[in-house]
């Protein structure tokens, strides 16, 4: 035992040896029963003289009715002796009536026919009675043993239950090694310190759907100096991946699992929270945007300075303004209030956040590279310090397969609103707040020309007319 080491002398205890339990299955059960237990096929043959007995007989009760003919047409003489089955009279013999008067004496006339005569003899009916009853009775019999073998069993359950759990225990260990080993994954180092530090890390579903080497690793560090990351870049550079495989590195490390990094050291986290996808939830009529407002409530009210918030693009769901303010008071609760100041991921669009790390000291700015090459926007998949300039979301758009003419009209659009809200939407960093842009510019005439409508009172060819006004009149702003 002590050869096995500290780490597996636990095994040994588990696996205590009870050999009267496999020593009863093995002569109790069939090696490979096939079908449930009363079907003839589970207990073991030698094991009980009742079910052997049922068996055999059975088996040679069939064969015996297979060769009564032969042998009764020898015994009486009879050429035309027949041996029959009705489900009214069960078995019989059958003889023509002008040779009645040679059958022997145990013959038993049961039925008359026009032209013949049906008899039955003793031990005929005796082997009818276990062919006709054998499958119950065979039934009955199997399942009463194999219930007293189980109770037998289940009086060691105890010692049985704890060596299954030592089993799967070994299973999850063997799985997760084996992963390890045909991963590249590394042993993390696991303490009680305030740092999650992980250098060149993966996310272990994403690379295996991937061709070998084209994931892109990335670096973590995650302290008291730096506890809030704010991540910016646009869609698919790979900010949600990057969130999440933080936190399934940090769980993976605590569970005993190597993991998916060139190095890593985990300081112990007691929970795990995420806020991730866009889902409604239409069985409680709760819309995209309070299911989100839900669980970040559940997450600032129970999170604790040793948990890992991720959270993915806060405050989405609402107007830019809302949105914008929602996400900014969690970042802000999250560093400041003393009973949280946990380690939190927050990847978000709304680039006007990379401002509070000019005033929260535990704040920092990462954002995903990218490359423009002959207007094509190229992901390069790296985290580097400092928030993102652009959210490329035309660009995206084009990726996804939108119209040309759509994306074209995309480009002239945002050119115009950036140029009246003095090119805002694409220049962060500056001392003020984004503005929700306007469709139409403040003061419009078209504005202020709709607003003057009378829809109620108007006739449809009116409304027809005016729609058709508007559209001159807003075509002649671009």
């Amino acid at each position: 035992v002590a050869s096995l080491g500290p780490g597996l002398q636990w095994l040994h205890s588990e696996l205590a040896p009870s050999p009267e339990i496999p020593e009863l299955i093995e002569a109790a059960i069939e090696p490979e029963p096939s079908g449930a237990a009363g079907e003839g096929n589970v207990i073991r043959a030698g094991f009980s003289d009742e079910i052997d007995e049922l068996k055999n007989a059975t088996a040679n009760a069939r064969q015996y009715i297979a060769g009564l003919e032969q042998k009764e047409r020898e015994r009486t003489g009879i050429r035309s002796l027949k041996v029959g089955y009705n489900q009214v009279f069960g078995y019989y013999i059958e003889v023509s009536k002008s040779q009645t008067s040679d059958l022997p004496e145990d013959y038993i006339r049961r039925q008359t026919l026009t032209n013949a005569e049906r008899y039955i003899v003793p031990e005929l009916k005796e082997y009818e009675s276990l062919v006709l009853n054998a499958r119950e009775r065979l039934a009955t019999a199997e399942l009463d043993i194999y219930r007293r073998v189980c109770a037998q069993i289940a009086e060691s359950a105890e010692p049985v239950a704890r060596a299954a759990s030592a089993i799967a225990r070994v299973d999850v260990f063997c799985a997760l090694a084996d992963a390890a080993v045909e991963n590249g994954y590394v042993r993390p180092v696991v303490d009680n310190g305030p740092e999650i530090c992980i250098r060149e890390g993966r996310h272990p579903v994403v690379e295996r759907v991937l061709s070998s080497g084209e994931y892109v690793p990335n670096d973590v560090k995650l302290s008291r100096e730096e506890r809030v990351l704010v991540l910016t870049g646009p869609n698919m550079a790979g900010k949600s991946t990057y969130i999440r495989q933080v936190a399934l590195i940090t769980l993976m490390a605590q569970v005993g699992s190597f993991v998916p990094a060139a190095e890593a050291r985990i300081g112990l986290v007691d929970r795990i929270f995420t806020r991730v996808g866009l889902q409604d939830d239409l069985a409680t009529g709760q819309s995209t945007f309070m299911v989100e407002m839900v669980e970040t409530a559940a997450i600032l009210n129970q999170a604790t300075p040793r948990s890992l918030v991720v959270l993915d693009e806060i405050g989405r769901g609402t107007s830019t303004y809302d949105g914008l303010s929602i996400a900014r008071a969690v970042i802000e609760h999250l560093h400041n209030d003393p009973r949280l100041g946990c380690k939190t991921l927050f990847a978000t669009h709304y680039h006007e956040l990379t401002q509070l790390a000019a005033t929260l000291p535990g704040v920092r700015n990462y954002s995903v590279a990218v490359t423009e090459e002959g207007g094509d926007v190229v992901f390069l998949h790296r985290m580097v310090p400092g928030g993102a300039d652009r959210s490329y979301g035309v660009h995206v758009a084009r990726l996804a397969g939108l119209p040309q003419g759509v994306i074209n009209r995309a480009w002239e659009v945002l050119s115009d609103l950036e140029t009246r809200s003095g090119n805002a939407a694409a220049r962060p960093g500056r001392s003020s707040p984004a503005q929700q842009l306007a469709l139409f510019p403040s003061g419009s005439s078209l504005a202020d020309a709709v607003r003057a409508l009378d829809v109620p009172n108007m006739t449809p060819l009116e409304a027809l007319n005016k729609l058709y006004e508007l559209q001159e009149q807003a075509d002649s702003m671009l």
